[in-house]
């Protein structure tokens, strides 16, 4: 049996906060998840509220096995100096793509939004980076999605992020590095987001096409809709549905007013997923 009869998933760092008090909100994500295999953590935030917001919420960031990071951004790679140097060596999964010089240009506004930290530095402070492009299970039951096929014609990626080339020049970054993590309980699967710059519709289909005829139960995390148009909205929202989720915990990059509109449409099968929430199935 590959289930885990046990998951609890605690925001450690978000935009909001939910309680209690002394809890620092920053824009980034991190989530601490509890499983029948011991204790990860999904993301660092910015580095803002990590450590004392794991004192705050009870969590032991000394005891977790590894470090999942979605992507290599700096509001969910902030963190991660603080992390290793309560942890030691420990294992930090990820994409290859993760280290490459990133922007946000628009107009004539411009600032880095890459990881701050060169990689051998971060190594140094006992980082074992696993970095995979595949579908991979780390844990029993405990899946990371790797890359996420782009199939839907309605989730561009974000026009104001650009890579920088190996000769120098800036174009649109595809954001290949995305990626997801999975968890198989006895209610169903659990998708937990970075960004779901990959299109949440995409990394929904993909783990369909990965873990077949078992349903979706829950989905945490930041669903980039903040940045969407009310038709990409509305084709998300329909096509949402095919999937059958029975809870949406949404943050970070959703956006207020999008936020909003999910819990007008999904009642009460929504929750904000504020920083000291709790998912617990």
């Amino acid at each position: 049996m590959t289930a885990n009869r046990n998951l609890k998933a605690t925001v450690l760092c978000e935009n909001s906060v939910s309680g209690p008090f002394g809890i620092t909100g920053e824009h980034g994500w991190a989530v601490f998840l509890e499983t029948d295999h011991g204790n990860l953590l999904f993301d660092t935030g910015q580095g803002q509220g990590i450590v004392s917001n794991s004192l705050i919420l009870k969590k032991d960031l000394c005891s977790i096995r590894c470090v999942v990071l979605s992507h290599g951004h700096y509001d969910h790679t902030g963190g991660l100096p603080k992390v290793l140097s309560l942890t030691g060596k420990i294992p930090v999964h990820g994409h290859p793509d993760i280290f490459v010089e990133r922007r946000w240009h628009k107009d004539n506004a411009q600032r880095d939004i890459g990881i701050r930290f060169r990689r051998a530095w971060l190594e140094s402070m006992g980082a074992d980076f696993r970095l995979t492009r595949e579908f991979t299970e780390i844990y029993r039951g405990i899946f990371l999605t790797g890359e996420v096929p782009r199939i839907t014609e309605f989730e561009p990626p974000d026009p104001h992020m650009q890579i920088r080339t190996a000769d120098g020049k800036w174009e649109q970054d595809p954001l290949l590095d995305d990626l997801s993590m999975v968890v198989e309980t006895e209610k169903g699967l659990v998708v937990i987001l970075g960004c779901a710059h990959a299109g949440l519709v995409n990394i929904l289909e993909h783990v369909n096409n990965m873990l077949p005829e078992r349903p979706i139960y829950a989905v945490l995390g930041g669903t980039h809709l903040g940045f969407a148009g009310r038709e990409q909205f509305d084709m998300t929202l329909k096509a949402l549905g095919k999937f059958d989720v029975q809870l949406l915990g949404a943050s970070h990059c959703t956006g207020l007013e999008n936020s909003a509109r999910l819990f007008a449409q999904l009642g009460s099968r929504f929750f904000f997923a504020s920083a000291g929430s709790c998912l617990a199935v």
